[in-house]
């Protein structure tokens, strides 16, 4: 599923990944473990095709992050450890966009939004605007978007981040 080989990202002044390898195959469950600075979201930022690397390559579900971006887009979900909805809407209209923004066939959006919500216990809220939402609630949406399009690899940066024990089962 991932394929990471001599991967290289600087920040100025910071080498954040130095020479990074390793396969996951598919199906597998992988934490990364390790101190503030270490480089945790920045990997996961290469892997998901939003920053890139100054030398090394990246394979997700057999595809060039690094020379196809966008494609990799449509087969990874991401959770970043800072993100941000959009608050006016309600929860139908961003997992909606989200959808959208992610390539998924118009008729089946419908279905997915209500599909998603239902995941994360968010049906009966799902027409509260997110500006209403406690962190945790917040949360909740921020991981249904990421899984709206089923892609077959989810990459969550502190997704337990501002969730009870209940929701983070």
């Amino acid at each position: 599923m991932i394929e990471v080989n001599q991967l290289v990202y600087d920040y100025p002044g910071n080498r954040a990944l130095d020479q990074v390898s390793f396969t996951i195959p598919k199906g597998q469950i992988t934490a990364l473990v390790g101190p503030n600075g270490a480089g945790k979201t920045t990997l996961l930022r290469c892997l998901a095709a939003l920053a890139t690397p100054i030398s090394g390559s990246i394979r997700v579900n057999q595809i060039d992050v690094l020379e196809q971006p966008r494609l990799c887009h449509r087969s990874v979900g991401y959770l970043s450890d800072f993100f941000g909805l959009y608050e006016e809407l309600t929860i139908s209209r961003c997992l909606s966009y989200v959808a959208m923004a992610s390539g998924m066939e118009s008729q089946l959006i419908a279905d997915a939004v209500a599909k998603a919500a239902a995941r994360l216990q968010l049906t009966e809220r799902i027409q509260q605007k997110c500006s209403t939402l406690s962190r945790g609630l917040r949360q909740r949406v921020a991981i249904a978007q990421a899984l709206i399009h089923e892609p077959p690899l989810l990459l969550l940066d502190e997704p337990a981040s501002g969730l009870d024990p209940e929701a983070r089962h």
